[in-house]
């Protein structure tokens, strides 16, 4: 794997908070590579093993357990609407249809292990997120990392639009 020399410093310096067990610096490490790759690869998995003197299944066990870890590509532009109760009932599930809808998303095949679904063209993908922390202003979803409240089904396209 090919990690460039500023990405490598970084994770250098992630990992010397961690003096007395290296393994603990497997969640830096993979946020550092998912944030420069988009999602976490099976060479990441295995450079990361590596670097921290781990077996590959040690960092494995990590990436399949939290989700907020993607073994998939995203799309360019990656939506995450939250789903807890306070946005659920203002309008997040609805919210989520009309985007797909209008990003020509299927959700169909999305699983607990696999919980992103990517348009045809590969410029969207969105998945489910548990609470984003705005529970006064739902429904609330980031699309990268920009995170926007109050976002009905009707704001939908406008959302999409500022995208595209």
């Amino acid at each position: 794997m090919d990690i460039p020399a500023e990405l490598e410093s970084k994770i250098d310096e992630a990992i010397s908070h961690y003096p007395v067990s290296k393994r603990s610096a497997v969640l830096p490490v993979l946020h550092l590579l998912q944030h420069h790759e988009g999602y976490i690869t099976e060479e990441a998995v295995t450079w990361t093993a590596e670097k921290l003197g781990l077996e590959p299944i040690n960092v494995l066990e990590v990436v399949t357990f939290y989700p907020g870890f993607r073994q998939s590509a995203p799309g360019k532009y990656h939506i995450r609407v939250c789903r807890t109760l306070s946005c659920a009932m203002s309008g997040s599930y609805e919210l989520m249809d009309k985007l797909c809808d209008l990003a020509e998303i299927d959700r169909s095949s999305v699983t607990h292990h696999d919980p992103i679904a990517v348009s045809k063209d590969g410029k969207f993908s969105i998945e489910f997120a548990e609470c984003l922390a705005s529970c006064g202003f739902g429904p609330v979803c980031l699309v990268n990392d920009e995170f926007h409240e109050k976002i009905s089904a009707d704001d939908a396209e406008k959302l999409l639009q500022q995208y595209s």
